[in-house]
């Protein structure tokens, strides 16, 4: 009996013993420094009032624990600030310098809220860097020159802040840059080229960026381009055709001037928004046209309408130059309700080969008035489209004669 007992507790001891061992590893130790640098975050930063964020940062337990910290091999490789679920509220304070010191890390970002100030220029000391986001905050000043020391940086997000200055030109030397989003924010000058040849997205809408696109200096890896309401200027028919594999192209509200290459009409994307710019010219696509909406309205364009834009759903050809006969294709792909809208308003057009008594589908809209032509139907047009049925004659040479 006094064996079997004996057996017991030496069984219970060896367990204890595997036990202890293991717990060994169960909470890694963050290392000093970025237990330090998480401290200095910390102070600088607040939970907005509904936000309980911060509630997991007890620095009395493994840092490694907290909401958003993520670790291996005991240093902070992640930093996710805030709640991330839509509609939280985010966090209020200023970005710390001290993030500088948490040199593994790989990814951080700060959810929508009410942070103020610069980014830190100690945000240049991480070089593993990949993936940097802090948008839709109050972030102000310029951004680091020495963001161009973040040569690993794949992602950078500071979109929808209050950043002013110039793009920096040492960001188009970065390699590795897959997205570059800084739109919705105060920055002015020139945009550096881009060395990037894995650069997929670049979203610069809503600054006041100005200066010409030089060809070749955006790659032709880009598959999402937005550069609207800005004041960029120059042609862009040396530039447009090297970017073939894009899917989205916005470049309206800018000064662009010169022709529309006839290639953009080919490319693979379901909106082409070129409008309120300077282009002039005639249009003519290079094939058939896959394109669901297509504005091209408040420009110089002149010429005559191609036929080849018939397959387009949504059609924005107002406030141009056109002159001639609208292609009774138009009328067609109007009348089958295949053409959604579209808008010839503003130009210097002499007709279009339609039923006075022609019952256009409900879905369908079209507007004609301000042309050299009285509009063979009577269709409601937009508000900003004014009054007036036609141009007064003395602008119509046609008429004239």
């Amino acid at each position: 009996m006094k064996a079997m007992c004996d057996n017991l507790m030496m069984m219970m001891m060896i367990g204890v013993l595997i036990i202890a061992h293991r717990c060994r590893y169960c909470f890694a130790i963050v290392d000093p420094v970025d237990f330090l640098a998480l401290q200095s975050i910390r102070k600088s930063l607040e939970d907005m009032p509904g936000s309980n964020y911060f509630s997991s940062w007890d620095f009395t337990s493994d840092p490694c624990n907290f909401a958003g910290v993520y670790c291996e091999n005991e240093r902070v490789v992640a930093l996710n600030l805030g709640d991330p679920r839509a509609g939280a509220p985010g966090l209020s304070g200023r970005l710390n310098p001290a993030i500088g010191k948490l040199t593994s890390l790989v990814e951080f970002t700060v959810v929508p809220g009410r942070i103020m100030g610069g980014l830190p220029a100690s945000l240049s000391q991480l070089k593993n860097l990949r993936f940097l986001a802090v948008s839709r905050n109050f972030i102000s000043h310029e951004i680091p020159a020495t963001f161009g020391e973040l040569r690993r940086l794949r992602t950078l997000d500071l979109s929808y802040n209050q950043l002013t200055g110039g793009v920096p030109w040492a960001i188009g030397s970065l390699p590795a840059l897959t997205n570059l989003i800084l739109c919705h924010n105060h920055l002015s000058g020139s945009i550096p080229p881009f060395v990037s040849q894995v650069l997929n997205r670049l979203d610069l809408k809503h600054n006041d960026l100005s200066g010409s696109i030089s060809p070749g200096s955006l790659p032709s890896s880009l598959q999402y381009l937005s550069l609207s309401w800005n004041r960029f200027s120059g042609p862009v028919d040396r530039v447009l055709p090297r970017l073939n594999r894009l899917s989205y192209l916005d470049l309206s509200l800018n000064q662009f001037s010169g022709p529309i290459p006839g290639c953009v009409f080919g490319f693979p994307i379901n909106n082409l928004q070129l409008e309120r710019n300077q282009f002039t010219g005639p249009v003519y696509p290079s094939g058939s046209v896959y394109i669901q909406t297509v504005d091209l309205s408040h420009n110089m364009l002149y010429g005559e309408v191609s036929p080849l834009l018939a397959t387009v759903k949504n059609l924005y050809l107002n406030n141009n130059r056109f002159t001639g006969r609208v292609p009774t294709v138009f009328v067609d792909r109007l009348m089958a309700g295949y053409i959604q809208l579209l808008y010839l308003q503003h130009n210097f057009l002499t007709g279009m080969p339609i039923n006075p008594r022609a019952a256009i589908p409900l879905s369908s809209s079209l507007c004609l008035q301000y042309n050299c032509m009285i509009p063979p139907v009577q269709t409601p047009c937009p508000i900003n489209a004014g009054t007036q049925k036609t141009r007064p004659t003395s602008q119509c040479m046609e008429w004239k004669g």
